[in-house]
């Protein structure tokens, strides 16, 4: 349940539209619903401004698709990520307009009429090596309702593919850097930008990146101002951070 649904119901009660027993069903819902397995948190959107999201990861495709229908139940936005074909198919089943994003894994089912593309975040990839990643971050800022532009292989193998897109970087109100190897990516857009910069290190890169080690330790230790590091190959994290930097803006 999102403010303006919990406003309806008040205002529902108040000119007596919504019956008092129905409100209550509904708001006695509106904390968690426990689903043995899982807790499912309605109460995230109006904490956080978006609502829970499913790690698929871990969980079997029938926990999640419970998991999604409770979601469902409630609002217009089901997000999963880390999700199988297997995890998609148990969801389909029962939700036939669900999608499926095969190489950044993600799940997804939206049923809002006119989703906003708010401000603007540009996710910029080193090099198609860590294009799963980049998407999880690009398609998750997307459906929490961010404009996106996406700039992939503009590593620092090549400087001047990403020094051709100056305008594009400099229209942004956050950046999201993926990259893997050596993870300079981060640094060499933060010195170009005003705004700030989530670097995201991937686990891309010959044994010394050390499953991607090298790049998070690099992006910690950037001598570029402005920069915030998520986890190894969290795409995810990196769209929810950025989101909240990009829609404060509106605030």
């Amino acid at each position: 349940m999102d403010e303006k649904r919990l406003r309806e119901l008040l205002a529902g009660v108040a000119d007596g539209t919504t019956g008092v027993e129905a409100a209550a069903d509904e708001l006695a819902r509106l904390p968690f619903c426990d689903l043995g397995d899982a807790k499912v948190d309605h109460h995230r959107e109006l904490r956080c401004g978006f609502p829970e999201v499913i790690f698929c990861e871990g969980k079997s495709p029938s926990q999640v698709r419970a998991i999604a229908r409770e979601l469902l139940d409630r609002g217009d936005v089901v997000l999963g990520t880390r999700a199988s074909a297997a995890h998609f198919q148990a969801v389909a089943q029962t939700i036939p307009e669900a999608r499926y994003f095969e190489e950044p894994r993600i799940l997804l089912v939206d049923r809002r009429a006119d989703p906003p593309r708010e401000g603007h975040i540009v996710v910029a990839s080193g090099g198609t090596a860590d294009h799963a990643v980049a998407e999880e971050a690009a398609v998750c800022a997307e459906v929490m309702g961010n404009r996106v532009t996406r700039l992939y292989d503009v590593g620092v193998a090549g400087i001047h593919r990403l020094l051709s897109h100056q305008d594009v970087l400099r229209d942004a109100r956050v950046l999201v850097a993926v990259a893997g190897m050596e993870g300079a990516l981060p640094s060499l857009v933060a010195g170009l930008v005003a705004v700030p910069v989530v670097a995201v290190p991937t686990s891309v890169g010959y044994g010394a990146s050390l499953g991607g080690l090298a790049a998070l330790l690099a992006m910690l230790n950037s001598c570029a101002s402005g920069v915030g590091v998520v986890n190894i190959d969290n795409g995810f994290g990196a769209a929810a951070l950025a989101s909240r930097i990009n829609r404060e803006r509106d605030r």
